[in-house]
């Protein structure tokens, strides 16, 4: 299921996405897009940073650029997040994932 445009942005050298983060389920997964927000699933608890790392780390993999390309923008603290992808249009976000 495709990303809502307007729950995307992209400026041409970098794209941004937003996210709803499930820590502590049962695997990771990236699932569908519910309400414009692409729901993101992982085993990591929200302590210390861990869901956002395991988040990070699951989306570079999938799109497959470098974890230090993706970066949480908004909604450090939160399931609600936008994430920023560098070096990647809005287009070929859609695309990979």
């Amino acid at each position: 299921m495709p990303i809502p445009p307007h729950k995307t942005t992209s400026d041409g050298n970098s794209a941004r996405i937003a996210v709803r983060l499930a820590p502590r389920a049962s695997r990771d997964a990236i699932g569908t897009v519910i309400a414009g927000e692409l729901v993101v699933r992982v085993t990591a608890p929200p302590v210390d940073g861990r869901a956002n790392e395991a988040l990070t780390r699951m989306l570079a993999k999938r799109l497959h650029v470098g974890r230090r390309s993706i970066k949480i923008v908004s909604g450090q603290h939160s399931r609600r997040k936008v994430v920023e992808i560098d070096g990647m249009t809005e287009e070929e976000v859609r695309r990979r994932l």
